[in-house]
């Protein structure tokens, strides 16, 4: 074959030259007329194929990522993962559609891909176990991109839910990339998933204060924050009597987007509101009481 062509190339350059490059042609085209027709077919289906896959493959991706975002409460994630996974396969059928096309034997491809496959498989455990904990998280949903979560030894907002890794961002704004399976594996505290939170502050007044007093001024201050909400009714309770003081703890509801604004202007608030009121915050103090003691010795 080889030999052939590198002949039909030389006579080709040769004709060309010798200014009959017409005769040659069409000398060639009347020896290989089925074969050009057959590879011109061949070409001519391959592009079409490619441009059917492009297409099929655009408007399923349109078409899930759609559907998906009609569905209350599903993560955008999981639109564009199956939509990933609708353009693989349409490639992969359209190579194999090209393939057969040419002639190449497509199932001992396949069989070959299929023993290939099996054996990346157990070599990559690991990443599989990744992948069904990300499908089981994105269909399961126990926290959305943007939420807070504590889950395991990571925690921080979720910015991105991928079929192996999820992404977190901190306080602090460090980046965590974290496999699906070591979050899946734990109990997942979803901060942001309730519309309202409770928030406990304790702070210490001193044995001689009126409790009563001190009860009603916290629970005013709570009472006039616009943050606060008036039903769950904000609660002061006497949480200890501790060694120098009596500690009381605020407990109250907020929304949860202003949980944390809520929760440092009371704290801030606090030594103000307990100053007017004419209580004190103690300090840390013991009374020693000595016993035995040795009396003092008379003049004589």
């Amino acid at each position: 074959m080889a030999a052939n062509a590198n002949v039909n190339v030389n006579d080709a350059f040769s004709a060309v030259r010798e200014g009959n490059a017409g005769e040659f042609f069409q000398s060639l085209w009347e020896q290989y007329q089925d074969e050009i027709i057959n590879l011109g077919r061949c070409l001519l289906l391959t592009i079409l194929v490619i441009l059917l896959a492009w297409l099929v493959a655009k408007i399923t991706r349109r078409m899930l990522i759609k559907a998906m975002g009609k569905i209350p409460g599903l993560d955008e994630s999981v639109g564009k993962i199956l939509a990933g996974i609708a353009k693989t396969v349409t490639w992969l059928f359209a190579a194999l559609i090209i393939l057969d096309l040419f002639g190449i034997n497509t199932a001992s491809i396949l069989t070959v891909l299929g023993a290939a496959g099996l054996a990346v498989g157990l070599a990559m455990k690991d990443s599989l176990s990744n992948i069904a904990s990300g499908l089981m998280l994105l269909f399961l949903r126990p926290y959305k991109s943007g939420d807070y979560v504590d889950c395991g030894s990571v925690s921080g907002t979720i910015k991105e839910i991928g079929l192996f890794t999820t992404i977190l961002m901190t306080v602090d704004g460090v980046y965590i990339s974290a496999p699906n399976s070591a979050i899946f594996g734990h109990p997942i505290k979803n901060f942001s998933r309730n519309p309202l939170r409770r928030a406990d502050i304790t702070v210490g007044i001193a044995y001689g204060d009126s409790l009563s007093c001190a009860v009603e001024t916290l629970k005013k201050l709570m009472l006039d924050s616009d943050l606060i909400m008036k039903e769950p009714a904000p609660e002061v309770l006497v949480a200890e009597l501790a060694d120098s003081s009596v500690n009381l703890t605020l407990r109250f509801w907020t929304a949860t987007e202003n949980y944390w604004a809520a929760y440092w202007m009371i704290k801030a608030q606090l030594k103000t509101a307990i100053e007017s009121a004419g209580l004190n915050i103690p300090f840390p103090q013991r009374v020693v009481t000595f016993a035995n003691a040795i009396p003092e010795k008379k003049a004589e």
